[in-house]
């Protein structure tokens, strides 16, 4: 049996970190002003390690945890990028292949362009 990837899903989390914890609580706060997620969670500080310039850097960091819709991940990938302040931060996607029903919907509703 071979293995099939979901591509028409609706809800999804974004997730990026940052060495600043304020800079965390300002994305996570503008991006669900903005309604481009209809929560944002900061998480932190976790330890860190990765290749950066040719080195291993450890770095203590603040995962944010944006939940939205896929409609809205463009937008709010720009807006991450606006503010985020690494030259090259981490966002990924990650689709919801499930979930409570009466979440998505509020999660729909809270995201909707207004």
């Amino acid at each position: 049996m071979r293995s099939q990837f979901v591509t028409n899903f609706q809800h999804c989390q974004v997730v990026t970190a940052t060495d600043s914890h304020d800079v965390a609580e300002a994305l996570a706060g503008s991006a669900v002003a903005a309604r481009l997620a209809a929560s944002a969670q900061v998480i932190g500080p976790a330890k860190s390690s990765y290749w950066w310039h040719d080195e291993v850097v450890v770095a203590e960091e603040w995962r944010i945890t944006f939940r939205t819709t896929f409609v809205r991940y463009r937008q709010l990938e720009q807006h991450i990028r606006d503010r985020h302040n690494y030259e090259l931060p981490g966002i990924v996607c990650v689709p919801f292949i499930a979930g409570y029903e009466p979440y998505l919907q509020w999660l729909t509703t809270q995201t909707s362009q207004r």
